[in-house]
């Protein structure tokens, strides 16, 4: 196919705009980790039990994947650089209201804002990037905004540990004002005055039922952690999120202006790499979840040490996403991303045979492993995922790639934790919610088999990026 995204040469200050988006990249992924480590304190200073705290990391991010459709489609009609730019200002000003540490009412309402101002940032992140990097550039570029995209959401943790450590709360909010202005005057210094902007109107009614369906199910998945999933509550909630999906594809297929164009899913190469996003996202997060209880609780480490190993991914992945990138520019994408897919099922293999008496050392190589297998494969896969779509495409595209990192991470939190109670509670003999401190052996059989679930999940990753490869053809990257 001719690919109308495509373009030979990267328009002037792209690397400038570049960092700019990137920063709100880096931002917006990492509050929806970085308030995991506050939440003990938040609560006993809010005077609410910790089952209520959660929904200041829930409603962020059941906001924020509500409104990355609306916010892409918005970006192809009126601009994906003024939708981003507006969204800059909004993520700010919740920021800044999360922080004011008033009530535990206030601050949700300014996490519902700061999760709209991520979600028109992030909606069209990669479509900009698309837009303004060249062919010969695209991959490096990519490469870039996959480390800030995974350093936000796993930096998260440790950063945040760092904050609480000298300041309150509420630091873990502002710490984005400083990093924000700057990225914000950058972007008003680089970033083209014009904007490219594609004639449609809002589907409102496949984006209501669209909402309803992640209100839905992400509900039913946080409340079924809490109270248990067979629990009338999540069924129902888990009911209303599956009809309303029946009908927002419903409402797509004889809409005129879709919010989801599904003809994007007949292009195998954005399907095949959209699938295997979902699955390594899912995949990662069973680390991200799973490893701190092996850390602290298991082999006693402080949290300041476990915070340091935990640190390590990030950093791996500051120099393994942009060498994906490089790579993808001077090879072929398909075959690095795939390449990075095997690295990482290697990874999760060595995961299963941690025990009690393993060194550090084994954990760090391990986690090494899995972090430059991941770099590998996410900037030549959203590389391929954002050229092969047309022009007027990119800020839906963009949206469904960052939809399909939000559904990952939250499918991998809820299916990692289920995994590992329910193996735990086999071998246990009882119902096991929580770490077992006189039976570590029980935690070590059911981490073994929660990584064992995860590989299964790369493996099928693995084989959509194989499919992918083969389904690109020699024009769809030019």
């Amino acid at each position: 196919m001719n690919n109308p995204s495509s373009q030979s040469t990267t328009q002037k200050n792209g690397w400038w705009i570049l960092v700019s988006i990137g920063m709100f990249a880096f931002m917006s992924n990492l509050d929806s980790s970085i308030v995991n480590i506050a939440m003990p304190i938040m609560a006993k200073q809010l005077n609410v039990p910790m089952n209520q705290i959660e929904w200041v990391v829930s409603s962020y991010l059941i906001v924020l994947t509500s409104l990355l459709l609306l916010f892409g489609k918005l970006g192809d009609i009126y601009g994906k650089i003024k939708v981003f730019r507006i969204g800059t200002i909004v993520f700010l000003l919740g920021s800044f209201l999360s922080g004011l540490q008033i009530n535990f009412p206030f601050l949700l309402v300014g996490r519902f804002i700061q999760g709209t101002g991520a979600a028109m940032t992030l909606s069209n992140t990669y479509g900009i990037t698309t837009s303004t990097f060249g062919i010969k550039e695209r991959g490096r570029a990519m490469g870039f905004v996959g480390t800030f995209v995974a350093l936000g959401a796993i930096a998260g943790p440790g950063l945040g540990g760092l904050i609480l450590s000298r300041l309150s709360w509420g630091y873990i909010f502002w710490v984005n004002l400083p990093i924000g202005i700057i990225a914000v005057i950058l972007g008003a210094i680089v970033m083209p005055k014009a904007y490219q902007t594609v004639p449609g109107t809002i589907d409102w009614q496949g984006f209501a039922s669209f909402a309803l369906t992640i209100v839905g199910i992400f509900l039913g998945v946080f409340i079924g952690q809490e109270i248990g999933y067979g629990k009338p509550v999540p069924l129902i909630l888990f009911a209303i999120g599956l009809v309303a999906l029946w009908e927002f594809f419903r409402i797509e297929k004889r809409a005129q202006n879709p919010l989801m164009p599904l003809s994007l899913f007949k292009i195998k190469p954005f399907t095949f790499g959209l699938g295997a996003a979902v699955l390594i996202f899912l995949s990662n997060f069973f680390t991200v979840v799973i490893i701190p209880f092996y850390l602290e609780d298991a082999l006693k480490l402080s949290a300041g040490q476990a915070g340091a190993l935990l640190i390590i991914f990030p950093v791996i992945m500051v120099f393994a996403g942009p060498f994906g990138g490089w790579l993808a520019d001077h090879f072929s994408p398909a075959r690095v991303a795939t390449v990075g897919l095997l690295i990482v099922a290697i990874a999760q293999t060595l995961y299963i045979f941690l025990t009690l008496p393993s060194p550090i050392w084994v954990y760090v190589i391990i986690t090494i492993i899995m972090a430059v297998g991941t770099g590998l494969f996410q900037s030549p896969n959203s590389d391929i995922v954002m050229s092969v779509v047309p022009k007027d495409s990119l800020g839906s595209a963009g949206s469904l790639n960052a939809l399909a990192r939000n559904v990952g991470m939250i499918s991998g939190t809820a299916l990692s934790t289920s995994a590992l109670f329910i193996a735990m509670s086999v071998k246990a003999g009882f119902h096991v919610t929580n770490y077992l401190p006189a039976q570590p052996e029980v935690f070590i059989f059911g981490m073994h088999v929660a990584f064992a679930v995860s590989l299964i999940i790369i493996i099928g990753a693995w084989i959509l990026s194989i499919m992918q490869g083969r389904a690109v053809k020699p024009g769809d990257l030019k």
